[in-house]
């Protein structure tokens, strides 16, 4: 078959090309933005892509449309065709659940915060017991070359995005998935676009939960309380709470737990072993801990899973290292909501001692562009010394009120903001880390960045 992706070098859409080219089909496809790292891994697959949409993007042999949804609604010229032409057509995520899916294991990541994380983690510890795991993950994990991969295991990981799942399809992604197991990593609100409160994102994890056989197991983190109320509407599947907890409080007979700062965990209040892990953060505690318990539903005993995690090295785009110089160790990082902002700079911080931090933040997401949470920007940037903010287009708050009182600086330009960056690591008289945080395309102020690091 034929297949042409709308979309295709976004993060889903892509993973779904090399995930329907390994089946034997036929791959090609649309995008406006073509950038790495999608588009060099599609390239290396030999799947075709053309940019920008026109009304002729989309190929006459083509036998089914598969769209995306980022710029993707009526009015964009290759859509306007394609329902003009009558062609057969679907989603993403219904792609996934029709043809991927079907017939699998489905060990589903959800939550606001650490998807990618957790879902790399499982597919790690599945692939180091052996069990050849398939996944799709909305990043590339550094153990592994690519974002997806088809296998003949069963067991199928995926990141279970809460998102809408395209113009014509407006129920959340995940709901095409049909996880056997579930993790509900976190709950808060964002999506600030689709989703008019809090409320709304619950209903949609609650019909995910609906879906949850029986025999099947949702994975819960017992420190959310909009989980517990998420869980409180409704189960009927067999559940396991994980838990991070501190050294005092008792560690729960019930679930998993992790206390701190040890790093012992227990098992329903059973010790079985201390984990070490490279990643910086409670949260990545947390992460590892949903995938230890998601592990343990397959079959891999814990204290394996505590083993192989030692072995885990991130995610690109997480906290990655992408520079090390004497005068600064440049990260790139994802975080696109403060409570994700805070937890990675509390990490990094812990890490790296009294060091001088920068924060370089672009408030770029949907929900951050309408300035949902314009007023916790600025706290959560607390354990930084220095806070940059570059400005995107069509922002639709204020940002130089919403975060200049607290001596944050923000610029329209990246090669200015780059420069002042640079004036900065001049100054200081050790070497400096510098986290750049933002869910877009950053080549520009990435270059612009180790330059002004080289010549400090």
């Amino acid at each position: 078959m034929h297949i042409h992706i709308l979309g295709i070098c976004g993060t889903l859409m892509g993973s779904i090309a090399l995930l329907a080219k390994a089946q034997g089909h036929t791959i090609t496809g649309s995008d406006d933005g073509v950038y790495p790292p999608m588009s060099d891994q599609l390239r290396l697959e030999g799947i075709a892509l053309q940019s920008p949409y026109r009304r002729d993007s989309i190929p006459q042999t083509a036998d089914l449309v598969v769209l995306g949804n980022a710029g993707l609604g009526r009015g964009n010229p290759a859509v306007e065709a394609l329902l003009s032409t009558g062609a057969p057509f679907c989603s993403g995520a219904e792609f996934l659940g029709r043809f991927i899916l079907k017939d699998k294991w489905v060990i589903a990541v959800s939550g606001t915060h650490g998807k990618t994380t957790t879902a790399s983690m499982i597919t790690w510890i599945l692939e180091s017991a052996g069990l050849n795991p398939g996944y799709l993950i909305g990043g590339i994990p550094t153990n592994f070359e690519r974002s997806a991969r088809l296998t003949e295991s069963p067991f199928f990981v995926i990141e279970a995005d809460e998102y809408d799942t395209s113009f014509f399809d407006r129920q959340s992604k995940f709901l095409h998935y049909h996880p056997k197991t579930l993790i509900l990593n976190n709950l808060e609100f964002d999506h600030a676009d689709i989703f008019a409160d809090l409320a709304a994102i619950e209903d949609q994890f609650h019909q995910l939960i609906r879906r949850v056989p029986a025999s099947g197991l949702i994975i819960s983190n017992g420190q959310d309380h909009n989980i517990h109320a998420l869980l409180n509407r409704g189960v009927w599947s067999e559940q396991l709470r994980f838990d991070v907890i501190r050294e005092q409080t008792p560690q729960s007979l019930k679930g998993l737990s992790m206390q701190l700062p040890s790093q012992n965990i227990a098992l329903k209040g059973a010790p079985v072993g201390t984990l070490t892990l490279r990643l910086t953060g409670v949260h990545n505690l947390s992460n590892a801990l949903a995938a230890i318990a998601a592990a343990r539903h397959v079959g891999v005993p814990p204290q394996y899973s505590i083993d192989y995690l030692a072995d885990f090295t991130g995610v690109k785009r997480r906290m990655e290292v992408v520079h090390a110089a004497a005068k600064a160790v440049l990260y790139d990082d994802f975080a696109h909501h403060p409570t994700a902002i805070s937890s990675t700079l509390a990490g990094l911080r812990q890490k790296i001692g009294q060091a001088p931090l920068y924060a370089i933040l672009e408030p770029r997401s949907h929900t951050m562009r309408l300035g949902t949470h314009q007023d916790q920007l600025a706290p959560a940037c607390a354990d930084a010394d220095q806070v940059f903010w570059l400005k995107p287009d069509r922002l639709g708050f204020d940002l130089d009120t919403a975060v200049s009182a607290q001596g944050h600086t923000v610029f329209d330009d990246p090669l200015a903001l780059a420069q002042a960056v640079g004036q900065q690591l001049r100054r200081a008289s050790s070497t400096a880390h510098v986290v750049i945080m933002s869910n877009g395309g950053i080549d520009v102020l990435k270059t612009a960045l180790l330059e002004q690091i080289d010549h400090a």
